[in-house]
């Protein structure tokens, strides 16, 4: 039997760190493997008979930090190599060591910070730190047989240390012309300074997930009642809440998880949830969902969902997994960095050959034009170029209340052409109003009370709008009462008459007139009356479809309804295509008619059009968000508003655009700089420097995503 695992890893954070760990675990057997370097996340499907623990002891081998949540939820590390030590520190240390190598370069020959001995003294400390935090990983990734991007930085780095050792030893009476010590700690240090920036930018990218998860309280008020029936309320951790509890949430609080309302009512927030910025009012009867805070009132909440199975849960676990879903331009930048490495140590060897022995250059020069090669070529920056502006398009989008499966979908958004909707539940509200009613033969109090006195017998939504609607009206005294599924409900009053309340059927093909309603009433199998039903229409409707016409999309509005009842709304909405009482087999025969004409989105409830939502390039929801598990679509609409469509199409568009920027940015650099280097154009030094801060400008990138405007326009 399979089974998923899921763990933090430190020191991933580029996308050949993530490529490293992918490697090494399909190499152990396992699968379904998303390792994400923006987040630290990484998720495996491994069957029973794999020994877990021994891949998270091999993965601490590669140099990396496994930390894995126990069973409580607290995360503990499974790293049995050295502890991890903060980059920070790290960087710090080799900083103070580096500076006086550097000054010694401004202060000519006769300066004391130009002795050998002494500039061997200060560049030990900067060559441990390098080899205690590259040289770990790069042996053990060239042991794997998956060279990384430590391996170059250790290469260039030893090469410069041991040649200016071994001028320092054999050339005593010239060491100052091999002394290159400086280069190996600027190296290691601004290695380091990349890093340790790469690390703190990378981290703002997957502050929703954080944001989403510090929603969770950390403690419940929870009413236990004792034997004598006297209550108490007790103060107990959120993770140790069962269903069923009854939990007390007052002004302020945060609702510790998913529950029913059963005493009480509140002005619920659940902006961060739902993306809408108006409380909600709540009251007995009505569901909450955990995570939402009590902006005025209190109540008291039975527990429906705990743990793992609360709505927000399953918000986060979305965009964790959406962020390590790998989108095909990553797939393509994955594959060029798993052979950049060893065509990086093939050009930088080729550099010294042709410098020293065809061009003449002296020794010296042509191992730091080789060193500057090794050091430059970053794949980090390819690596790292789809992630991160998947991971802050993915929090932007969840903090819009946009909820998207899969880093993928965001970049499927920019084929999209045509924009499909369903009618009832999507641009309707699914509540059904009575727009009009006729009598014939009957006053109409008569007419009103004998069908609100059949529909108190149905379980039909139509019943409850109805009874909604005509809440007041007084009841008459029926018997005999049957409902029969598909066409109505029947039964015989007092006075000896048989009502029939129902649909279409129940006339039996009688005049064309009366098929203009929806609902019908018959006495003793003689139309009496006919009621018509409208849904009613979203109020962001309208604006959504004008958006969306804005922004140049074909809209197709695609139902079971009847034809006048669709053509209505679609020439209300200006929607131009129009296809109506369709069946779910006709509507994905439509689909299919409808992609050979472009790449569509399908906009549906989620539920009912399950396999058109997943038959579509892309699949869009409205859903409420304690549903969202139950979805079929790439992507839901939290709160049902469906005027956020616009804004998630766009917030798309523009994440594809970020990362084309940012691969044009790392392949233009890579190509650029290489040659550069082996020319003698660029020293070590500002190779170091240069490479240092390539990661920083991708992720700076794409946090520009966070403050592009993609509301209305």
């Amino acid at each position: 039997m399979e089974q998923t695992f899921r763990c933090k890893v430190g020191g991933m954070t580029c996308g050949n760190c993530a490529l490293t760990i992918s490697r090494y675990l399909e190499k152990q057997g396992v699968s379904h493997i998303q390792a994400n370097a923006a987040s630290g996340e990484l998720q495996f499907t491994a069957a029973g008979t794999v020994d877990v623990e021994r891949i998270y002891k091999g993965i601490g081998q590669l140099g990396y930090q496994v930390i894995q949540p126990d069973a409580a939820g607290h995360e503990h590390d499974h790293h049995h190599g050295h502890q991890h030590v903060g980059l920070g520190r790290l960087l710090l240390i080799s900083a103070l060591f580096t500076a006086p190598l550097l000054l010694h370069m401004f202060l000519g020959h006769d300066s004391l910070l130009n002795r050998p001995w002494l500039q061997l003294l200060l560049v030990l400390p900067v060559y441990g730190i390098g080899l205690l935090h590259f040289g770990r990983s790069a042996f053990r990734a060239l042991r794997n047989g998956i060279p990384n991007m430590d391996v170059l930085i250790i290469l260039g780095a030893s090469a410069a240390f041991f040649y200016s050792l071994a001028g320092m030893l054999f050339f005593p009476g010239a060491a100052h012309q091999y002394l290159f010590f400086e280069t190996t700690a600027t190296i290691i240090t601004f290695v380091l300074v990349g890093n340790w920036l790469e690390e703190r930018t990378v981290k703002t990218t997957t502050s929703s997930i954080k944001a989403l998860a510090a929603l969770q309280p950390s403690t419940a008020r929870v009413v236990m009642t004792d034997s004598i029936g006297k209550e108490m309320v007790m103060t107990v951790e959120s993770k140790l809440l069962k269903l069923g509890d009854v939990v007390l949430v007052n002004d302020g609080d945060s609702i510790p998880s998913d529950g029913i309302v059963i005493n009480g009512t509140a002005m619920v927030n659940e902006s961060m949830l739902s993306g809408e910025s108006l409380p909600v009012q709540k009251a007995t009867g009505m569901t909450v969902t955990g995570g939402a805070v009590v902006a005025a009132g209190n109540m008291r909440i039975r527990t429906t969902a705990v743990g793992e199975a609360t709505a927000l849960a399953e918000i986060i676990r979305l965009v964790q997994q959406a962020q390590a879903a790998k989108p095909p331009m990553q797939k393509l930048a994955d594959k060029i960095s798993a052979v950049f490495v060893p065509l990086v140590l093939g050009i930088a060897i080729a550099a010294f050959l042709v410098n020293y022995f065809a061009a003449g250059v002296p020794m010296a020069q042509s191992m730091m034009r080789s060193i500057a090669v090794l050091v430059i070529a970053c794949p980090c920056a390819m690596g790292l170029a789809t992630p991160a502006a998947i991971a802050v398009g993915l929090g932007r989008a969840a903090r819009k209340g946009i909820l998207v499966k899969g880093g993928d979908t965001l970049e499927r958004f920019k084929e999209i052409k045509q924009v499909v909707f369903d009618k009832t539940g999507t641009l309707t509200t699914g509540v059904l109003q009575i727009s009009a009613f006729h009598t014939e033969g009957m006053p109409e109090e008569e007419f009103r009370s004998v069908i609100v006195s059949l529909e108190h017998y149905s379980a039909h939504p139509i019943a409850r709008s109805i009874l909604e609607a005509w809440k007041d009206v007084p009841l008459v005294t029926l018997r005999d009462i049957h409902e029969q599924k598909g066409e109505g409900i029947q039964g015989t009053d007092e006075a000896g008459n048989h009502w029939q309340l129902g649909s279409l059927q129940l006339l039996n093909g009688s005049s064309k007139d009366k098929e203009r309603y929806d609902v019908h009433l018959l006495r003793n199998g003689l139309w009496v009356g006919g009621l018509c039903l409208d849904d009613e229409l979203r109020p962001d409707a309208a604006e959504t479809i004008r958006q969306l016409h804005v922004d140049g999309y074909t809209t197709v509005l695609l139902s079971g309804d009847r034809e006048e009842k669709v053509a209505a709304l679609g020439k209300m909405l200006g929607i131009g295509r129009i296809f109506a009482g369709q069946r779910p087999a006709e509507k994905m025969a439509r689909l299919d008619e409808l992609r050979a004409a472009g790449p569509l989105a399908m906009v549906g409830d989620g539920i009912n059009d399950a396999p058109a939502l997943a038959k579509a390039t892309v699949g869009i929801s409205l859903s409420d968000a304690t549903k969202v598990a139950m979805q079929s679509a790439n992507v839901i609409l939290s709160g049902n508003r469906l005027s956020s469509l616009p804004a998630a199409i766009r917030l798309g568009r523009y994440t594809y655009q970020t990362i084309k920027q940012n691969l044009f940015w790392a392949f233009f650099y890579n190509v650029l700089a290489i040659p550069l280097a082996a020319m003698g154009y660029l020293s070590p030094v500002w190779a170091a420097i240069v490479m240092a801060f390539s990661d920083v400008i991708l992720v700076l990138n794409s946090l520009r995503l966070n403050y592009r405007k993609i509301d209305q326009r």
